[in-house]
This record gives structure tokens, sequence and C-alpha cells, in this order.
């Protein structure tokens, strides 16, 4: 068996939003977990800051990401992961014969500009989602299905 960490990505288009938010509650997953997972997150085309929106409902739940940069992402980042969540807007194509990349959609609202109920929402989904992620990829590694 592999003792190479379970990498998982996040990737959007600006990551200043959903791709943060799902970075953040990955984050506290793998430490609740004592995890030593590799989490990885960015963007094709990447905004200058984490939506002002985003931050705020993020906060509620106990997250700083005030001081976060979206990052841009490339393909080759993405390849040696085992699992890929794109938010419903990623243009990058990590699906190839080649690679063994668990490439997920999502399909999330995108929250920019939305007001904080709707954000809240989707913040909700995605925390949802990234539990159930971590839950799945747990369940590989101890079944022996998946790395490491």
């Amino acid at each position: 068996m592999s003792t190479q960490p379970v990498r998982i990505a996040f990737v959007c288009v600006q990551n200043a939003g959903r791709s943060q938010m799902a970075t953040a509650f990955a984050e506290r997953e793998r430490e609740r977990r004592g995890l030593d997972w590799e989490i990885r997150t960015g963007g094709t085309h990447p905004a200058d800051r984490v939506h002002e929106e985003v931050i705020e409902v993020m906060a509620e739940e106990g997250f700083d990401l005030s001081d976060r940069t979206p990052r841009e992402i490339t393909t080759e980042e993405l390849r040696p992961c085992d699992y890929v969540a794109t938010m419903g807007c990623s243009t990058l194509d990590v699906s190839d014969a080649e690679s063994a990349v668990d490439v997920r959609d999502w399909a999330l609202s995108d929250p920019d500009g939305r007001d904080l109920e709707a954000v809240r929402a989707i913040r909700d989904e995605i925390e949802a989602r990234v539990i159930a992620l971590f839950n799945e990829a747990e369940a590989a590694v101890e079944a022996g299905t998946a790395e490491p």
C-alpha cells in the first residue's frame, strides 16, 4: 500500500468563492480526522481577492478567509490528485485516459454578488459535500480500494 497522502483539489474559475469555502471546510475535516492529506485549490482565471460575502459567511462559521489570495491552478497540478471537485465552472480537463483522477462537478451557484442568505445556502451545501467526500475517500482508503 502506498504511503502517499490522498490528494484533493477544489477548483473554480476565480478561486474566490466556492473553492475557497470548500478548501476551508476540507482543511477543518483533515484536522478533525487527523489525516495527512494534501488539499489544493485554485482557479483558471483567479480574482484579485476572495469575495467579501464569502469572507462574511465563513466568518460566521469560525473561518477567517480575509488573508487568502486566489491563485491559478494548472492541469499539471491536478493530475496527481485522487479527487478534483469543480464547482460547476471549471474549464480544466483532467479526465484524460492516462489520469486516475476522480473528477466531481458539484454544479454550485456562484456566490459572487449574491445576498448573504443565498451565500449561506451555498456554504452549507459545500460543507455537506466536503464531509461526504472525506467520508467516501476515507472509506476507500480503509477498504484498500484507493491510495494510500
